[in-house]
């Protein structure tokens, strides 16, 4: 099987199975979903969706986060991993905002990537997302589940792995790859042990088919 075939099943399937992936973080606007990707770094969905209620009860627009502190964001999201610094980059983010951009997210990912606490994976969950760009964030999920299927091949790095994708996925599809390649990481294609056996890309997959010998 080429590569481009195994794009084209592999797409082909998640189109059929899931037409419409949406993110599992919790959010009710551009700037709220900003504040839950920064704060999902390194911990999971269920976490962020269990803090980020009292959260946006507290701070529901970046303007309203700006007149706050580090110190009273810290209270809300003390739970999460490495909440100081996410508290810092918080706080930060909505003042620029507020500062830079009259308080709205910003579309380009440039402009984004000047926020503190957003980087380009970051960024690219928010303009996919918010905006519908055809822009793929690659985060520990996407990069293992690419390699392991046969998606990227000898990816040394995210950004490595993203540029694989891009180059094969649809530009019409790319904002939903994200999802689908998340979600089949967290759900099926699980780090430890993979569950081959319920996986509907088996037969596209080139870690399924190395183990079949």
């Amino acid at each position: 099987m080429t590569r481009k075939e195994r794009f084209n099943k592999i797409l082909a399937y998640f189109v059929e199975q899931q037409p419409n992936p949406v993110s599992e973080l919790d959010y009710g606007s551009p700037f709220q979903l900003l504040v839950a990707v920064i704060l999902s770094a390194q911990c999971t969905d269920k976490r962020i969706n269990i803090i980020t209620p009292d959260l946006f009860a507290a701070f529901p627009t970046a303007q309203a986060m700006s007149r706050s502190s580090v110190e009273e964001i810290f209270e809300y999201i003390k739970s999460c991993s490495y909440p100081n610094n996410k508290a810092k980059h918080l706080y930060g983010m909505a003042c620029s905002l507020v500062e830079r951009f009259g308080g709205e997210v910003p579309r380009s990912s440039i402009d984004l990537e000047s926020l503190p606490g957003v980087g380009r994976k970051t960024a690219n969950v928010i303009t996919s997302i918010v905006y519908d760009a055809p822009t793929l964030a690659v985060d520990t999920h996407v990069f293992r589940v690419s390699d392991r299927i046969g998606l990227s091949v000898k990816a040394k790095t995210p950004l490595d792995t993203e540029r694989q994708l891009v180059k094969y996925i649809p530009q019409d599809l790319i904002p939903r790859a994200h999802h689908w390649l998340i979600l089949h990481g967290r759900y099926v294609c699980v780090a430890r042990k993979p569950k081959c056996g319920e996986c509907g890309i088996a037969a596209f997959c080139a870690f399924y088919e190395k183990i079949q010998g």
